[in-house]
C-alpha cells in the first residue's frame, strides 16, 4: 500500500496529525527547501495552524521560508498575538510585501487588533493608496458592513460581451477575493446587477452582460449591522453580497467566509452575555485572569446584592415558616425550578429572535405559546412532586412534616412558579429587543435572579392560603 492509499483510509484529523509530523521532522533534521516545497503545497490555514505549534523562537524563522503570497495567506490566519509576533521579527521590506498581498478585510481586521505602536509600523509600511484604503475601513462603525468588507471584487459594465469579461476576468481576477460572482457597475459605480461566471460560461461570447445580469440584487449598506448581513446570507444563500453607501454605489463586497466569522463572534458574544459574562474579543486561552476577573465580576456582584430580594423576603416571613418547618425544605427546590423554567423560555426565545425566526411585535403570540406551555409543564411538574412527596418523603422516609396538605402547597406552587418564570423569560428578552437591548442580556441570570424572590412569595402566600398560617 503505497503512502496516498494510507492516506485515503485516515480520517482528516489523523491526515491533519501525521502532515504536522512530517513538517516537524523535516524542520528537527533541517531539511528546509523541502520544508518550504511541502510547505507551500498545504492549505494556508493548515500552515498556520503548524506554525503555531513552533512558539516563539522557531515560528518566524520558518515563516521567513515561504513565498510572499503564501505568507501573507497563512498571515491572516494568525491570531493577533502570533501577527504581531511575526510583524516584529521581519523587516519593513518584508512587512511591506505582505500588507500589500493582503485583502483589505483581512488587513483592517488585523489592524484592530494589533497594539498601536504596530499598527503605526504595519501603516508606514504600506503603500500610500493601501494605507488610504484602510483608513476608509476603519471609519466604517465597528460590527458594521462597511468594517467587515472587501474592496477586491470584479465588476463588469452591462454593454460588455460575455467574451470581454472573460477577458477581464482574467486580466483582474487574480487578486479579487471571488471571481465567482461578478458585479455589474454603471459609469458611475452604481450598482445595477450581478451576474455569475455559470450564466457567462453557458452563455453565447457575443451576448452583452445586460442580456444575463439579475437586477434583482440583494444588498446592505456600509452601516448595516454585521448580524444583519449574516441573516440576508442565511435566507437567501449567498456567497457574496455587495454593500452600497448612501448614493447606491457599489463600494465593497462581503463573502461568505466572512460572514462565517460573524456568526461565530455573535453567537460566543451571546452565550457569554447569557452566563453573565461580559464579551470578550479575545479568545479564552488567551485570556489572562485579571481579564476574566473583569468580565465576570460585575455580573456577580449584581446578582449577589440582587439576592438581597431573597433574604429579605425570608426574613420577614421567618415566624411563619417556623410554624410549619417542613416548608423551608423546598425552597431551594422551586426556585431552581422557577429559574430553569425561565431560562428555557429564554434561550428559545433569545435564539429565535436572533434567527429573525420572532420579532418584538409577535409577543402577543409568543405569550400565548408559552402560556399554554407553562401550564402544561407545571400542571406534569406538580404531579410528579405531589407523587414524590406522598410515596417517598411521607410513606417511604416518614417525614412528619410532608402532610396532604403541604405536598399540595408545595405542588401548586410549582404550577404558578412555572407560569410566571415561562411568562416573564419569554417577555423580557421581546422587551429588550423592543428598546434596542441585546435580548441576550435578559438570559439565565437576570431571570433566576427575578424568579426566585417572586417563587418565594408565590410560595408563602400558598402556604398562607392552604395551611392557614
Amino acid at each position: 500500500m503505497d503512502e496516498k492509499e494510507e492516506l485515503q483510509e485516515l480520517d482528516y484529523e489523523a491526515v491533519q496529525e501525521k502532515t504536522s509530523e512530517e513538517l516537524m521532522t523535516l524542520l528537527d533534521e533541517r531539511r528546509m527547501r523541502e520544508l518550504k516545497a511541502r510547505m507551500e503545497e498545504l492549505n494556508e490555514f493548515d500552515v498556520a495552524e503548524f506554525l503555531t505549534e513552533l512558539g516563539d523562537k522557531r515560528m518566524p524563522m520558518v515563516f521567513r521560508l515561504l513565498s510572499k503570497e503564501t505568507a501573507a495567506e497563512v498571515f491572516a490566519n494568525f491570531d493577533a498575538p502570533e501577527q504581531e509576533m511575526i510583524i516584529n521579527s521581519i523587516t519593513d521590506a518584508e512587512l511591506a510585501g505582505i500588507v500589500e498581498e493582503l485583502y483589505v478585510d483581512d488587513a483592517v481586521d488585523m489592524m484592530e487588533e494589533l497594539p498601536a505602536n504596530v499598527v503605526k509600523r504595519v501603516m508606514r509600511a504600506a503603500t500610500p493608496e493601501t494605507r488610504s484604503l484602510i483608513n476608509q475601513y476603519l471609519r466604517y462603525p465597528e460590527n458594521s458592513a462597511g468594517s467587515i468588507m472587501t474592496a477586491e471584487y470584479v465588476d463588469l459594465k452591462k454593454y460588455m460581451s460575455v467574451k470581454e469579461s472573460f477577458a477581464r476576468i482574467r486580466r483582474i481576477g487574480e487578486d479579487k477575493e471571488t471571481i465567482y460572482i461578478c458585479f455589474v457597475t454603471s459609469a458611475h459605480r452604481k450598482l445595477e446587477g450581478i451576474v455569475t461566471v455559470k450564466d457567462l460560461l453557458l452563455a453565447d461570447p457575443d451576448t452583452e452582460v445586460g442580456e444575463l445580469m439579475d437586477r434583482n440584487v440583494i444588498f446592505a449598506s456600509t452601516t448595516e449591522d454585521q448580524e444583519s448581513v449574516a441573516e440576508k446570507f442565511s435566507d437567501y444563500d449567498l456567497m457574496a453580497l455587495p454593500v452600497v453607501d448612501k448614493e447606491g454605489r457599489l463600494v465593497g463586497i462581503v463573502t461568505v467566509d466572512d460572514i462565517l466569522d460573524v456568526m461565530e463572534e455573535e453567537t460566543t458574544e451571546d452565550i457569554e452575555k447569557m452566563a453573565g459574562i461580559l464579551p470578550s474579543d479575545a479568545p479564552y486561552s488567551r485570556l489572562k485572569p485579571g481579564e476574566i476577573w473583569r468580565n465576570r465580576i460585575p455580573w456577580l456582584m449584581f446578582l449577589m446584592l440582587s439576592a438581597t430580594f431573597t433574604s429579605m423576603i425570608l426574613t420577614n416571613f421567618e415566624n411563619m415558616l417556623a410554624i410549619v418547618p417542613g416548608l423551608v425544605a423546598f425552597i431551594p427546590m422551586l426556585m431552581g425550578t422557577g429559574g430553569n423554567s425561565g431560562a428555557q423560555s429564554a434561550t428559545a426565545v433569545i435564539r429565535s429572535l436572533s434567527l429573525g425566526d420572532i420579532e418584538p411585535r409577535d409577543a402577543l403570540r409568543v405569550l400565548w405559546k408559552e402560556w399554554r406551555v407553562a401550564i402544561l409543564c407545571g400542571l406534569t411538574l406538580a404531579a410528579v412532586n405531589f407523587g414524590k412527596m406522598l410515596l417517598l418523603d411521607h410513606l417511604i422516609l416518614h417525614n412528619p412534616s410532608v402532610t396532604l396538605l403541604v405536598a399540595a402547597t408545595v405542588s401548586l406552587s410549582i404550577v404558578f412558579i412555572v407560569m410566571f418564570a415561562k411568562l416573564v423569560g419569554s417577555l423580557l428578552p421581546l422587551g429588550a429587543e423592543r428598546i434596542g437591548l441585546d435580548p441576550a442580556v435578559m438570559a439565565n441570570p437576570l431571570i433566576s435572579t427575578l424568579t426566585d424572590a417572586v417563587s418565594l412569595l408565590i410560595y408563602i402566600y400558598i402556604a398562607k392560603l392552604i395551611l392557614h398560617i
